[in-house]
Order: structure tokens, then sequence, then C-alpha cells
């Protein structure tokens, strides 16, 4: 529709926006949907544009090809331990590697198309969410422009972890309550939070508690709903107990995902919104969205506060448990949902004002500010993850990682190599016998994805932090930096792995005699047990039975003490 009458100067902005804003059908209405698919598209470039794949994310690539090779979902062959964090993306990057693709490539790029996918099913919600107003006009990207204007978004496009399928799965499981509150099928897909990740339990519950406000629900189908909504997190959790022995994928135990560190979580907040004036946007945001700004359109209540009650509990959470040392990677998730009510909203004044202020901090955020401490680990342990494998990988797109620019990994790499040539089962801290499967060698090393990647397969990749060694997991922390504050002492590895008479400079023989003599006792034979002996239905059922009292165990770093706690005599 056009119009041939010219506003005169002065006038107010409403009378802009009942040009703007016709009846349904008029010029605007058409283009509601091609402009909610935008920003899928300029996250897509924006994405591909800083594409790389992260150390994290080359661990869930030797686990798909543990799979794919017949030995398991395991890290490493003949010991189960969970080291891939989001169940739903390891078996889809299962799925691509058995097509023959390369596994790390479609991690990348896997990634960033249902990074894509999120962005384009929260504008699908937003439209969606503002239907009631039986109104048609513009929309404005509100929401969208601070996603869009962050550099933690763009790096984490892709990295190869689960992030893009959390985005696609929150978008989505939003859209369902939004479009089909009382289909089953909605139930279900509420119900993945925790395979995609496990915190992400916490939004599956808030979203599930919406849609029982929305659907009113009689208690019977209420409770077929929460059967189906559990069915499959509940039928893998206890495929988990049985087969890992465990209640959480082993990252969690040794990130101790139950812990409180709120003063280390609270600067881990402020490492992410400092540097970019996140205050900013969201006041613009909030000044309108809330209910004592200026709200013209108004919205179903409930779809609209879930995803925000959302969002605040994961941030509550991630803040709790003391962050990350990935830079702005596990708020991700949390600011996305705080957004999704307000990804797209109307031209009114109040909005127009909101999106005017929200644009010029966008211009801002997206050119000029930035993180202190690019490419590198910040003082504080937070680490710019991507600048830091682009530099020790001298490529602006890292995806196997080579680590040209990193001197200490190759010459792992190479000492890998002359072992693995060599035919004999080695110890990189000594030597180790050929137990239980084939001969191979024995690498421990902090970067566990590069060392998965040139560990053979037939060997085994020990990370002494933990995140695929359940001995490591369960030793109590050093209080070192987030996501690292294990390290388990050299005298357990050559105990567990090591051959006797056989030791590395340097340790002392007392305390490893000390290791071995408490990993045959107790809780630590149990623990070599669930995860090292055949897996027979008898030892399913005690995996099952035994889970959260061996998730529980910790033992002390110091062998001798370890010995007598578990021993329960003289070292």
């Amino acid at each position: 529709m056009t119009s041939t009458h010219s506003p005169a100067r002065g006038r107010p902005p409403e009378a802009v926006v009942g040009l703007l804003s016709t009846a349904r059908g008029g010029r605007w209405d058409r283009w509601r949907l091609p402009l909610a698919l935008v920003p899928a598209l300029v996250i897509l470039v924006a994405g591909f544009q800083r594409r790389w794949m992260s150390d994290d994310g080359h661990i869930y690539v030797r686990t798909v090809r543990q799979i794919l090779a017949g030995n398991g979902p395991v890290f490493n062959a003949g010991e189960r331990a969970e080291s891939s964090t989001g169940t739903l993306w390891q078996w889809l990057l299962v799925a691509a590697g058995a097509t023959g693709a390369d596994i790390a490539t479609a991690a990348m790029y896997g990634g960033l198309l249902l990074t894509a996918a999120g962005f384009a099913l929260a504008g699908l919600g937003a439209l969606r969410l503002r239907d009631g107003d039986r109104q048609g006009g513009a929309l404005l990207p509100c929401g969208a422009l601070v996603l869009l204007a962050l550099p933690p978004v763009w790096d984490f496009a892709t990295s190869g972890l689960e992030t893009g399928l959390a985005t696609c799965w929150l978008a989505g499981a939003w859209l369902a309550l939004v479009a089909r509150p009382r289909a089953w099928t909605t139930c279900v897909v509420l119900g993945l939070g925790p395979l995609v990740r496990p915190d992400l339990a916490l939004v599956s519950l808030v979203f599930l508690a919406a849609q029982w406000l929305v659907a009113r629900p009689s208690w019977r189908r209420a409770l077929a709903g929460a059967a189906a909504a559990g069915a499959l997190p509940v039928a893998y959790e206890i495929f988990r107990m049985g087969y890992y022995g465990h209640l959480m994928p082993l990252p969690g135990i040794t990130k101790e995902a139950s812990r409180s560190l709120w003063t280390r979580g609270l600067g881990y907040l402020a490492d992410f919104a400092g540097p970019y004036l996140l205050w900013v946007p969201l006041l613009f945001l909030a000044a309108v969205a809330l209910p004592s700004g200026r709200v013209r359109h108004s919205v179903p209540l409930v779809p609209a506060l879930a995803p925000v009650v959302a969002g605040l509990l994961c941030w509550v959470y991630v803040i709790k448990v003391g962050g990350d040392f990935m830079h702005a990677r596990m708020f991700l998730p949390g600011l996305f949902l705080l957004l999704l009510p307000v990804f797209l909203v109307p031209l009114t004044r109040a909005w127009t004002i909101a999106a005017l202020g929200v644009g010029i901090w966008a211009l801002a955020c997206a050119s000029v500010l930035r993180i202190p401490y690019e490419g590198r680990i910040g003082p504080s342990g937070v680490a710019d993850e991507r600048g830091v494998y682009v530099q020790q990988n001298a490529a602006p797109h890292p995806l196997h990682h080579g680590f040209a620019g990193f001197p200490g990994n190759r010459a792992y790499a190479r000492l890998v190599h002359d072992a693995a040539g060599g035919g004999a089962p080695v110890l990189l801290l000594g030597r180790t016998p050929a137990e239980a499967g084939a001969p191979g060698v024995t690498g421990v090393y902090n970067t566990l994805g590069f060392s998965g990647t040139v560990v053979p397969l037939t060997g085994a990749a020990l990370d002494p932090i933990g995140l695929a060694y359940p001995l490591a997991a369960h030793s109590e922390g050093i209080n070192g930096r987030v996501g690292h504050d294990k390290r388990l002492p050299d005298e357990w590895i050559v105990a567990d792995r090591g051959s006797a008479g056989a030791l590395p400079a340097g340790l002392d023989p007392a305390r490893v005699e000390a290791a071995r003599r408490a990993l045959r006792c107790g809780p630590f034979a149990e623990l070599r047990a669930a995860t090292r002996e055949p897996l027979t239905a008898a030892r399913f059922w005690r995996n099952l039975t035994g889970a959260a009292q061996r998730t529980s165990f910790r033992f002390p770093d110091d062998p001798v003490r370890a010995e007598r706690a578990a021993c329960g005599g003289a070292s």
C-alpha cells in the first residue's frame, strides 16, 4: 500500500508507525517472514568467516572414530569412559561419519548450519509469538542484533562443540512451545535438553512447566506428556549408569558440576559482560519489555516468560559452578534464551527508540569492543579459545590441528609417532604391558583432543585432568584454572598403566607402590572394574546400582594418604 500524505515536520513517531503498520496483507506483511530469516543468514556468514575447530571438538571426534571402529562409545578402547558432554551431538557426528564424511569437517560445518537453523527458528518463534497482535507491519531485530554483534557468538557458531546443536534445540523447543503447546511431539522435543547438554535439563524443566500452564491438561494427559518427555533421557541415563557406571559424563565429574564457586563465577560473568558493555543493550530492551515499560503489543505471557526464566537459571548455574575456561561460551545459551522473546519486536515508538540504542551499541561492539587478551589466555585463566588455536596452529581456520605455531605439541606428536612405529606398547612416562587389548602407545598429555588425534585408536590417550580418564576424574582438585583444576600425579598414572620396575626419573618408588596397592583396594578396585571389566549382565547391574556411590568417590592426590583411606592399613 502507498500513501500520498507526507508527514509534517515534528510529527510523532506513532504516525510513522501507523503508516508502516498496515492491515494484514499490507506491503510489510509480505516481508515479515523473509526479514525474520535475515539474522540466520548473517550468522551463517559471520560464523563461516570465523570457522575453526577447538581441541575439545576433537575429543568428540576420537569417540566417534572409536564407535565407527566397533570399540563402542569410549575414548580409549578397553575403558568405558564417557568423554562426550553432548550425547545427541556425538551421535549426530556418528551418523555423519558413517557416510564417509570427515568427522572434524562435519563437526565444524554441521555446527554452523545448526546455529543458523537456530536463528531461523528463533525468528519464526518471534513471528508466531506476535501473531496475537492481529496487526501487520515491520519487525525490528532487537534481540537478534545483540547476538549478531558479539564476537563470541561468531566464534562458537562453529568450534566443533555442541553449541550449534544447543542453539538449534533452544529455538526449536521455544517455537514448539509457542506454536504447538498441546502436541505430543512438543513434549518429546522439550524433554531433549539433558541429551543436548546435561545442564540444559534446567531449560527442559522450565519449558515443560510452561507447557503445562498453557495447555492445562488432565492429570492423565499430564502424566502421559511427562512420560513422552522423559522417555529418551531416562532410557539413556539407565544406559549411562549401566555402561559407564556413572551418573553423568566424565567431564561433569572432573569439573565438579555440583560445587559452588560464586566469586569465580561472577568473575567469569564480568569477563563476558564487561568488555562488550553488555549491560547497555540489555537495559534498552528491559526498559521496553518489562511490565513497567511502555508495552504496546501484547504477547502470550507464559511463552514469553519461559525462556527468560530458563535463561536466568542457566546463568545462575554457570556462576555457581565457577564459570568456564573458554571466554563467554557457557553464557551464550542463557543469553540466547533471554533474548528470544525480543528476538524480533514490532515497529512501535518505544521499540524504535530501543532499536536505535541497541543498533549504536551493536556497531561499536562488532567493530571495536574486544577482550584485552585476544589470542591468549587471560590473567584469570579464561581463554580466547579460538584466538589461541589460530595462533598455535598458525592458521586462520584451524581444522585438523597441526600446531605449526606450538613446538611443544609438535614434539609430543613426533614422540607418539616414533613410539607407535616401534611396535611396542609404550607409556610416555615409562613402559606398560599390553594388558587387555592390542598393544599400542599410551600417551599422557593435557591437550586431550590433540592427544586423541595423534595416539592410535589401539592405544590410550590419557589426560591427567580427567576429561576421559576415570582415575584422574575422581581425584581431588588442586584449585587451578577453571575446568583444569585437577592434575593426577604421575605416580598414579605409572601405577595404573606402567609395569613394575620401569619408573621414569624423578618418581618416588615408594609412592608408586603405595598407589599400586591403593588401586587394588575398595573403591579404586570397583572403579577399575566398572570401567574395564567385560560388560556382562551382572556387571551392568552392578554398575547401575552403584553409579551414585561411584560418582561421588574422590581420593587424595597423595598416594600414601589414599592407600591408608582405601585399604584401611598402614602404608
